[in-house]
């Protein structure tokens, strides 16, 4: 179906009722969008220091402003300051995005205008463009000559790409209101008058737990909703535009509100190959790199502006923040009280707009919430599970109750197998390790319950939805009550994520196995043999999945010591020097003697026979991975040399999104320095990588 397309700056927004900000509790230090201008031209300080929001505030309103902190705020030379705080305003506001700009003229005009300035004039590179995020996401966003600048995808970067053709002035300017829009360097907002609540972008406030521990208000501290848009023709689905290094916020602390190019690329990359793979995920649109702003991390860094889509940024946070544990202890931050109607509004938008639960009008659904959102993230682990992924940093503020995959950081995916791995190296405990995930999934629901306890207490009690002020007047005793009420749901929360997560990862590992039937001991003789089989021999994980997609039972038929199936096997056990080879071989015999039984076990499911099986174990066994080595490298090319390295860029997004393709001419026997060098380097990316790279680990800051 085709769609017409529209520049960024007129993207249709949703009716009022599915505009987030016109349906939730603005912070009253910027109440609406209607005011947010004179909060920009008066004060605009209470949009960048970090603050306790008040108790009853879901976001605040905050526009992009990607500029380094601490912020250098100096007078000009011979200008002289007499009151101080009036002169940061002043400073502050000279550089927010007031002035308006005209749009790119469209036959199809939207509602938002566009604001900018001179003072933040600064390099922006557009360095990555998801086809597939604004292919799934996005369709009716017309991106102009936005491909042609980044050039064609190519890991060999030697030889210089081909002209370009030449573009219209028209898809310049469409590209540049991109560039200007999603760099923050634009600000698009309706500011409304009178009744009519205007648009402005916004960030989220959430409390979580961090590392297990209370960490009180947290909020999005670099992230920053620019917009909404209804998908053009998905009915009842709209796609919120974040985004994530655009400068301070309210939620901040003591941070710089900045995002370094090394964590963007990993977050945009990861984003698309974790959908590629099939496992729920926020999405990644852009890349726009800053060169002339520094970030300060463990070193001095570039800052990069990420633009990532999802229907809902909402987490299990969101709720603790209404609704905190009671007499914690943590150092830094602060944390408000308990608002009780605050929770009511949140929830009920995340039922309606977000959850979309069939929920009749009046009829409780607190507890119906929580099952789903459980459903939801427990679906999402047993995924990462299948493939090998690791998060890192499980935070409560860091689950989506949507169950997307949400906030890359320190994540990686298995090498060599070891179901004890940790990828954080600021994870001492091993808190969030690759075998813990189920168990830090049940640990934030518990969480979301919690918040929800008193609630979901009351709805038992009444038998009925809470309406409008429904703890005003409950006594210290009454919301004691109904919160243990609440809690009591928790092992059957539990017993839900065990049996989800169970089923979606049997399911996964059959077809990752190419089973088309379910075996009551598919477990206990099929998947957790191999993956024994794999640790035992430091076999690596993906690569070995791969491997046994091309295993046809009569390669067991003939002789053991035949030259086929000793070449197969070889295959299995790899050149890991750490690996026992004649062992390993032994043991790949029994497991593949036990695994062909299953085979033939089903073979009446198989019309095709071994090639249909191939074929449809390829569709789900990556040849890419998103390695650790692979994103190292793929980083320092860009930090190297943006023009050449956008284009690696650009081809490692096209694997990651393209997994199962026979990148580097899989299976062709030629030499290596017979291959064509693009092919070559496509061969070498889907290696294992150098052995310094196997179990890496990255910090929080990654």
């Amino acid at each position: 179906m085709s769609t017409t397309k529209v520049p960024i700056s007129a993207l249709p927004l949703p009716p009022r009722t599915h505009i987030f900000t016109q349906n939730l509790n603005a912070d009253p230090a910027t109440p609406s969008a209607a005011g947010f201008r004179e909060v920009l031209k008066n004060n605009p300080s209470v949009q960048r220091r970090s603050r306790l929001v008040q108790a009853t505030t879901h976001f605040s309103h905050v526009s992009p402003l990607p500029l380094q902190f601490p912020y250098r705020i100096a007078p000009e030379e011979g200008e002289e300051v007499t009151d101080k705080e009036a002169f940061v305003e002043r400073w502050l506001s000279s550089y927010e995005a007031l002035d308006e700009r005209p749009t790119v003229p469209t036959p199809n005009p939207g509602t938002l205008k566009k604001y900018s300035t001179n003072k933040k004039e600064m390099t922006r590179l557009l360095i990555g463009l998801s086809d597939t995020g604004l292919r799934d996401c996005v369709p009716h966003l017309d991106v102009g000559d936005a491909f042609a600048e980044i050039g064609p995808p190519a890991l060999d970067t030697s030889i210089d790409p081909p002209p370009r053709r030449p573009v219209s002035g028209e898809d310049v300017a469409v590209r540049q209101e991109l560039v200007d829009v999603l760099s923050g360097h634009s600000v698009l907002m309706a500011p409304g008058e009178g009744a009519d609540q205007g648009y402005a972008p916004w960030s989220l406030r959430y409390s979580g737990h961090q590392f297990g521990s209370w960490a009180g208000q947290l909020g999005d501290g670099r992230a920053i909703s620019i917009l909404e848009t209804p998908h053009p023709t998905i009915s009842d689905v709209v796609y919120e535009l974040q985004l994530k290094g655009a400068g301070r916020t309210p939620y901040s602390r003591s941070a710089d509100g900045l995002a370094v190019l090394r964590s963007s690329i990993r977050e945009y990359l990861c984003a698309e190959a974790m959908h590629a793979l099939h496992i729920p995920t926020t999405r990644s649109l852009a890349l726009m790199y800053l060169p002339d702003l520094e970030a300060y991390r463990e070193q001095i860094e570039n800052a990069c502006v990420l633009t990532r889509m999802a229907p809902s940024f909402v987490r299990i946070g969101s709720f603790e923040a209404l609704n905190p544990p009671q007499n914690m202890f943590f150092l830094g931050g602060g944390q408000q009280e308990a608002d009780w109607e605050a929770l009511r509004v949140l929830g009920e938008w995340v039922m309606k707009r977000v959850l979309k639960l069939d929920v009749k009008e009046g009829q409780p659904w607190g507890k119906k919430l929580v099952m789903e959102v459980a459903r939801r993230n427990a679906r999402m682990v047993a995924g990462w599970q299948a493939y090998g992924f690791m998060h890192g940093v499980m935070n409560t503020d860091n689950i989506s109750v949507l169950g997307l995959t949400i906030d890359y950081g320190p994540y990686a995916f298995m090498d060599i197998f070891d179901h004890r791995h940790v990828c954080n190296h600021t994870d001492e405990e091993g808190r969030y390790s690759y075998d813990r995930q189920v168990e830090m999934i049940f640990y934030a629901l518990r969480a979301l319950l919690s918040s929800l306890s008193q609630l979901i207490g009351a709805e038992a009690d009444l038998g009925k939805a809470v309406s409008k002020d429904w703890a005003a007047n409950a006594s210290a005793q009454k919301l004691g009550e109904w919160k243990l009420t609440g809690m009591e749901f928790q092992d059957e929360i539990k017993e839900e994520i065990e049996n989800v997560v169970s089923a979606e990862y049997m399911s996964l590992m059959r077809k990752r196995l190419a089973l088309r039937t379910k075996g009551p001991d598919d477990n206990s003789k099929i998947v957790q043999p191999l993956l024994d089989l794999m640790e035992r021999h430091k076999l690596d994980f993906h690569s070995t999945f791969r491997r046994l997609c091309f295993f046809h039972p009569n390669l067991l038929s003939s002789e053991s010591n035949s030259s086929a199936l000793q070449k197969y096997i070889a295959t299995l056990v790899g050149a890991n020097p750490d690996t026992d080879t004649e062992q390993a071989a032994k043991d790949w015999l029994t497991w593949l003697d036990t695994y062909a039984s299953r085979i033939e076990s089903e073979r009446a499911s198989w019309p095709g026979g071994d090639s249909e099986r191939e074929k449809a174990g390829k569709s789900v066994n990556p040849r890419f991975v998103l390695r650790q080595w692979v994103l190292e490298e793929t980083i320092k090319r860009v930090q190297t040399d943006a023009e050449s390295g956008k284009r690696v860029l650009a081809k490692v997004h096209e694997m990651a999104v393209n997994p199962y393709e026979p990148w580097g001419a899989e299976g062709d026997e030629t030499a290596d320095a017979l291959l064509d060098p693009e092919v070559k380097e496509e061969k070498r990316m889907c290696g294992l990588g150098a052995k310094r790279f196997l179990g890496f680990q990255c910090s929080c800051s990654s």
